[in-house]
């Protein structure tokens, strides 16, 4: 079992920045490559970004590839979340997840445990 706390969320301007984080505990955080969704209000949860257990290997949505980064320090067992000129169209609630198989797919289904998420809200 893998538990998950997102944290870093708020209220910023567009244009503005936010980095998230997600701290894990339990199994050994190093071992899986780890992923940011997001929910906006009466959609689905999209992928943004997954990265591998190494850091060496990355992936990013189309609509956030050059505005977001995504990284970890396995010796805090810390996945970020970067998120730099930021667009209303971002505003959701946003998750971590574990990629126990690491497929680093763009599908849900790709991920084993979540986080109970964090609020992003960027106003025009």
């Amino acid at each position: 079992q893998v538990q998950l706390v997102e944290s870093g969320g708020g209220l910023v301007q567009a244009g503005g920045s936010l980095r998230l984080s997600c701290a894990a505990s339990g199994r050994t955080f190093s071992s899986y490559a780890m992923g940011w969704f997001r929910r906006a209000p009466g959609n689905e949860r999209e992928f943004v970004a997954a990265i591998k257990w190494s850091g060496d290997r990355l992936r990013y949505a189309d609509s956030v590839k050059g505005r977001f980064t995504i990284s970890r320090d396995n010796a805090k067992s810390t996945v970020y979340l970067q998120m730099n000129s930021l667009k209303p169209e971002d505003t959701a609630i946003y998750y971590c997840a574990v990629d126990s198989r690491g497929l680093m797919g763009s599908s849900r289904y790709s991920y084993d445990y979540w986080g109970q998420g964090t609020q992003v809200t960027v106003s025009s």
